[in-house]
């Protein structure tokens, strides 16, 4: 890094780009923790994350960014599209997803934020670099990662996997030891009397052959 103070009042054209994409994240982080409807909330996260892609390709950082893409927005997003599905989760406007904390959660959100800028501003005050491009390029981070960070890439591999298998088995009902399947609950109430005290004869069971014909209606009938 060089100790250079840059001009903040004639930004870059890359500056201003991520002024702008930084700002876009923001908003569409607020519409995700405050819309009500949960497809709409997984749809502005897929803003947010695309948003957060173009500032580090802005950064040159393009081994990041597309991972952003690959692993957040083709996988994390479509993983929580699916639970909804899965778990028949209600999609349209509900207002359960209001826990009523919204005072507490702002200023909580707003304090973190306050301090984490303070400190940036105050350790990267008047720290300054170019960006030059390569220094986030895939090639070098794609070889430090399958060279020297080859195990640790591997043990998230498995345990990603068995992230996914575990979804499956607890999303599946006809596997033993799962959930089983809600149905129509029986009635609770008491039985209709049936049989000569009502004048009424129990229908009979399916399979059964039918009841031959009383002996008062072969006689009506042959008269």
């Amino acid at each position: 890094m060089t100790e250079a103070v840059p001009s903040y009042l004639s930004p870059t054209g890359q500056e201003v780009v991520f002024l702008l994409l930084g700002a876009v994240a923001v908003g569409s982080a607020l519409l995700v923790v405050t819309t009500r409807q949960l497809v709409h909330a997984a749809l502005w996260l897929v803003v947010c994350f695309g948003a957060l892609a173009g500032c580090y390709l802005v950064l040159t950082a393009e081994f990041v960014a597309w991972v952003q893409v690959l692993i957040y927005v083709g996988a994390i997003v479509v993983l929580l599209l699916f639970g909804i599905m899965l778990t028949r989760a209600p999609i349209g406007r509900s207002a359960d997803l209001d826990s009523g904390n919204r005072v507490v959660s702002a200023v909580v959100a707003l304090a973190t934020a306050a301090i984490l800028v303070t400190v940036v501003i105050d350790g990267f005050r008047t720290a300054y670099t170019p960006l030059d491009p390569g220094a986030g390029a895939a090639k070098e981070l794609g070889a430090s990662i399958f060279a020297t960070w080859v195990l640790p890439f591997e043990a998230l591999s498995v345990l990603l996997l068995a992230a996914l298998i575990g979804a499956i088995v607890l999303s599946r009902t006809d596997i033993p030891g799962g959930s089983p399947p809600m149905g129509p609950a029986p009635p609770t109430g008491p039985a209709p009397p049936t049989g000569p005290a009502t004048g009424r004869a129990d229908p009979p069971a399916r399979g059964d052959p039918a009841p031959p014909d009383r002996p008062s209606d072969q006689t009506s009938g042959g008269h």
